[in-house]
């Protein structure tokens, strides 16, 4: 469907049933139908844990920024990594498709005059936004061009909670518990009278989910990750900027040609678009504009929500995008794209990395806000599994919208593409259409009820068009968007 303006409730509550948004074209998969089932799929940020991969991933931008040191061979290490984007392109193809099917010219022009008036009309409102633009954990962010050791290597360095062992020697496999023993003691002979929890406190800002220094064994979180200290003469500064698309703020229009040359390459170069394929017009439509209304409620994030997109920028130049919506209980990632000459970053699993760190630090105001959705999982596309090594994590169920933990799914997705989660066959579909004659219709400039609408109504196909999108959005969302009818 085409949404041409939605409430971030609206849309949380739609995703939460199966939806995803391009641009303003809004959509859902008849799972039981498509020959590849695609799951909604979310991680829980507050018990995520990076795998070792994903550290690898981290350690190699942090090599990078402080030295300049570019990693070679990774697609070894890593195999799910070069197929992240590709993946998501795979959705944006997808949808690059249906939206030819999707022609506004249906409308009747007095009716898109008057949502185009009122467009404008929001546009010119929200003025406050623009100095509200967040520039992420911009206090930790200032860490990196600070003077503090980059990684202590020497033995007598004081690590920090959760560091590896002696670093001059070469990992054992099967010595996990010895490396741990050594940690412990040498925290012990290093650290008696609490000495690191005070470097902790004077060397940096507080952190958003301190180390336990009483705790040796508690691996780094993914904080220390992303912000281990750089030094004083780092190679490189990064920094990561969440300005508002919709509506636009000046950051957003500051910078749009820049990151549209971003996109285009990208596309040229990582998905062999030609030339003329990605338009500016193609890159707005799909990753600028937005049905999400801008909302700033005091208890929400600093940023408010709705459609953002969060721009790396290294060295004063912006080298990849994520495209993100920030919802009432979720930040929902849309889209990525950056400079392919970055490629050796796999900033694919970076971003997504960066974007479950920005998860958790909305979550500190905001606590209902602590998901972090990654789109669609179809366990039968090879390119699409990569989405399921961010644990813990849950598939949505198709048929009665429960969340189910991907553990659970997984045997069942191996013997058919296609799967009911929920393990109880009496349980149903709670948030269902039970009353279609609430659902609210747009009819000639007049909101009414559908059971008033369709006494007005000849038409035998239209009721059956009513009904199934009744049933796809469910009895809230009926009751709370209005569906355009000519």
């Amino acid at each position: 469907m085409w949404a041409h303006s939605m409430t971030v409730q609206d849309y949380q509550d739609l995703i939460d049933r199966g939806w995803r948004r391009s641009g303003k074209y809004v959509y859902k998969p008849v799972m039981n139908q498509t020959c590849c089932p695609q799951y909604t799929i979310r991680c829980r940020p507050l018990q995520f844990q990076p795998s070792k991969s994903h550290k690898k991933v981290l350690k190699k931008m942090l090599k990078f920024l402080a030295k300049g040191e570019i990693s070679k061979g990774n697609c070894e290490d890593e195999p799910m990594e070069p197929t992240m984007e590709d993946t998501v392109a795979g959705d944006f193809g997808l949808i690059n498709k249906l939206d030819i099917q999707c022609d506004l010219k249906t409308l009747s022009d007095d009716v898109k005059e008057s949502f185009e008036s009122e467009e404008k009309k929001k546009g010119r409102i929200p003025k406050k936004e623009e100095s509200k633009e967040l520039i992420q954990s911009q206090h930790i962010e200032e860490k990196l061009g600070s003077g503090e050791p980059s990684h202590p290597v020497k033995v007598h360095t004081a690590p920090k909670p959760g560091k590896g062992a002696d670093l001059s020697k070469p990992p054992c496999r099967k010595a996990k518990e010895i490396r741990k023993e050594r940690k412990r003691l040498k925290l012990m002979h290093q650290n008696p009278a609490g000495e690191l929890a005070g470097f902790q406190a004077q060397g940096e800002p507080p952190s958003l989910f301190q180390p336990k220094a009483n705790k040796s064994n508690q691996p780094k979180s993914l904080e220390d990750l992303i912000f281990e200290s750089l030094p004083e003469n780092a190679s490189h500064k990064l920094e990561v900027r969440v300005v508002r698309s919709s509506p636009p703020s000046s950051q957003f229009k500051a910078t749009f040609q820049e990151s549209y040359q971003v996109y285009k390459r990208y596309q040229m170069v990582i998905h062999k678009d030609p030339p003329d394929k990605p338009t500016v017009s193609q890159f707005t439509r799909f990753l600028c504009s937005s049905p999400l209304e801008a909302e700033n409620p005091p208890h929400g994030p600093d940023c408010g929500y709705g459609s953002f997109h969060q721009q790396y920028w290294l060295d004063g130049r912006i080298i990849a995008v994520g495209v993100i919506d920030i919802l009432p209980y979720c930040v929902s990632s849309v889209y990525l794209y950056y400079d392919p000459d970055y490629s050796f970053l796999s900033l694919g699993v970076y971003s997504a990395l960066r974007e479950i760190g920005f998860t958790r630090q909305l979550h500190q105001k905001t606590s209902q806000l602590s998901y972090y959705y990654m789109g669609f999982y179809i366990h039968s596309c090879p390119k699409m599994k990569y989405k399921g090594q961010y644990r813990p994590s849950d598939l949505l169920c198709p048929e009665t919208y429960v969340w189910v933990p991907i553990e659970q799914c997984l045997s069942s997705l191996e013997n058919s593409k296609y799967c009911r989660f929920n393990q109880d066959p009496e349980a149903v579909d709670e948030g269902r259409s039970k009353e279609p004659d609430r659902l609210q219709v747009f009819h000639r400039k007049a909101i009414m009820p559908y059971g008033i609408y369709k006494k007005q109504q000849k038409d035998p196909s239209e009721e059956a068009a009513v009904l199934q999108y009744a049933g796809l959005v469910g009895q809230v969302c009926s009751e709370r968007m209005l569906l355009l009818r000519n």
